[in-house]
Order: C-alpha cells, then sequence, then structure tokens
C-alpha cells in the first residue's frame, strides 16, 4: 500500500482513459468490422480479378496495340506534318522574311531616316510656339481669373452642405444605434441562446456518436479490406495450385511421358524415312533432268552441224612471241632480248 501511494502522501489516482467514447466504440466495433467483413471480401475478390484481368489485357492487348497505333500515329501524320514543315514552312516564311525586309523595313528605315526625322524637327519648333500662345497663355488666363474663384465658391458652399449632412447623418445613426441594440438582443434571446443550447447539449453529443460511429465504420472498412486482401491472396494461390496439379502437372507429364516419345518414335520411324526418301527421290530428279539437259544440248549440237556444217575455227593471232629456237634454253645463257 505504500508503494502504491504517491510521494507527496496522496494516494494515486486512477488512470483516465484516452478516448471518452469507449463504450460507444467498443459496441459497435465489433458488429460492424464483421458486417464490412462478409461485405468487403466479395468486393476485394472481385477487384483482384478484375486486376489480373487488366494487367493481362495490357500487357497482351493494350500495349502492342498502343505501340502500332503510336508508329502509325508517326508514319502518318508526325513525319509528314515535320517533313512539310523542315522543306516548305521554314523555307517559305525566311523567303517572306527577307522579301519583307527588303520591300518593307528597309524602305520605312530610309523614310524615316531621311524624310521624317528632319521635317519632324522643323515642324516641332513651329507647333510649339502655336501651342504656347494658342492654348498655354488662354489656359493660364482662364484658370487665374475664372476657374479659381469660381472654384473657391464651390468649396465653400460644399463645406456647408457637408455639415448639414453630418448632422442629420449623427441624429439618424443614434436613432439606428438604438434600434440596432434592440434588435440584437432579441435576436440574442430568441435565436442566438437556443441555437447554443441546442448545439453544445444536442449536436455536438449526436456529432460526437457520429464520428465515433464514422470512424469506426472506416476503420472496420479498412481492416476488412485487408483481411480480404489475404483471403483473395490464399485463394488465388489455392486456385493456381490447383490448376497446376489437375492441369498443368499432367498436361507436362503427359507430354513428357507419352508425347515426346511418341513424337521421336514417329520422327525416327516415319518422318526421318520419308525425309531421307524425299531427299534421295530430289537428286535422282536432279541427275535424270541433268542428263536430259545434256542429251537435248548434244542432240541441238548434232543437228546444228548436220545442218549448218562445223563452225569455223577463228584464224591464230600472232601475239609477237619468241619462237621456240629464239626462247631461252636451260643450257645456255643466251636469251631473245639478248641475242644477236
Amino acid at each position: 500500500m505504500e508503494l502504491e501511494k504517491r510521494p507527496d502522501g496522496r494516494p494515486q489516482e486512477p488512470p483516465r482513459r484516452s478516448d471518452p467514447e469507449g463504450c460507444v466504440a467498443a459496441a459497435v466495433r465489433v458488429p460492424v468490422r464483421i458486417v464490412a467483413l462478409v461485405l468487403v471480401v466479395p468486393v476485394r475478390m472481385a477487384w483482384d480479378v478484375l486486376v489480373v484481368a487488366g494487367r493481362f489485357l495490357r500487357d497482351t492487348v493494350f500495349r502492342p496495340a498502343g505501340r502500332a497505333l503510336a508508329w502509325l500515329g508517326r508514319v502518318l501524320f508526325v513525319w509528314p506534318l515535320a517533313g512539310i514543315w523542315r522543306y516548305a514552312v521554314v523555307p517559305v516564311a525566311r523567303g517572306a522574311a527577307l522579301l519583307g525586309h527588303v520591300l518593307l523595313v528597309v524602305p520605312a528605315v530610309w523614310l524615316y531616316r531621311r524624310v521624317l526625322t528632319p521635317a519632324g524637327r522643323g515642324l516641332y519648333a513651329a507647333l510649339a510656339w502655336l501651342g504656347r500662345y494658342l492654348v498655354v497663355v488662354p489656359a493660364a488666363w482662364l484658370y487665374a481669373w475664372l476657374l479659381t474663384p469660381v472654384g473657391h465658391t464651390l468649396a465653400w458652399c460644399g463645406r456647408g452642405l457637408a455639415w448639414c449632412l453630418g448632422m442629420i447623418v449623427t441624429g439618424v445613426g443614434a436613432v439606428l444605434t438604438g434600434v440596432g441594440a434592440v434588435l440584437y438582443w432579441i435576436t440574442r434571446v430568441l435565436v442566438v441562446l437556443p441555437a447554443l443550447v441546442l448545439w453544445r447539449w444536442v449536436l455536438t453529443p449526436v456529432g460526437r456518436v457520429l464520428a465515433v460511429i464514422g470512424r469506426e465504420v472506416l476503420d472496420a472498412l479498412g481492416h476488412a479490406w485487408r483481411i480480404a486482401g489475404h483471403v483473395s491472396r490464399a485463394f488465388g494461390r489455392f486456385l493456381g495450385t490447383l490448376w497446376r496439379w489437375t492441369v498443368a502437372e499432367p498436361a507436362r507429364w503427359a507430354y513428357r511421358s507419352g508425347l515426346t516419345p511418341v513424337g521421336h518414335a514417329v520422327r525416327d520411324t516415319v518422318l526421318r524415312p520419308l525425309a531421307d526418301a524425299g531427299r534421295a527421290a530430289g537428286r535422282v530428279t536432279r541427275q535424270a533432268l541433268a542428263a536430259a539437259r545434256l542429251t537435248v544440248r548434244q542432240t541441238r549440237a548434232d543437228v546444228r552441224r548436220a545442218l549448218f556444217g562445223e563452225p569455223a575455227k577463228p584464224p591464230p593471232v600472232d601475239r609477237w612471241e619468241p619462237s621456240v629456237a629464239e626462247a631461252r634454253t636451260l643450257g645456255s645463257s643466251t636469251t631473245a632480248l639478248t641475242k644477236d
């Protein structure tokens, strides 16, 4: 008991709950999680099935189709437009810019520098003199002898009118202040205080309960979604294992144990002899065709000789080669070039 007391001699206070809505949360949490789990598991499994189907369609259909459409778009639109821009629009624009510079800019600059600038300088002096004596001097006289007295008179009248309006506004303001105070207290007593009581003693507790229920519902949905993910993953693995041991493995065993030996036997006993026989038949056929072509060629040559005789042999061509007697021999050091 001494250990449970505080150092200053006072007994230790019981720990306070950090969650003031503990009873409501405890009463709502378990049913809401059960209902959310029952409702969310089919949705999560359907979602996982859609995700798998979407990935399969993306990898097998959409991505190749997108690449094909992108290549087709480049071929039909991008490359022609780039060629038109590079080889038609840009040269035409450069030519038009050069032509505009030559026909418009250069003449305009010359006209401004050589004609308008000197003319403008002489006109400026004349216009300044005319403006001074036709505008500035009359305007100064009009301001000094007419507008200034009239302005002073209007300012005095305006000050008096403003004083009268200020007095009227002060009286009206006092009346409105009294009326506003009465309306304020009426509104405070009839509207604000009941609304404050309704907010503090009705809406705030109900809002807290609804907030607790909403938070528990959201937590339950998140918890159910995670559990449904585990369930869906386990069910998917079960289906994969079932597919493997009922379809894939038997098919693999049948292929390895049955179809492969049968295929090898068919290849060794049927297909390979047929291929050898086909190659032998091809060789015999090629030899027969070659012999037939040779026979036809010889027959044609015989017929030509029978009809037209032997072809004339070309005369020998003298290539200025040394004779046998004049050529160099092995037992002599004399050559055809050094012989007298």
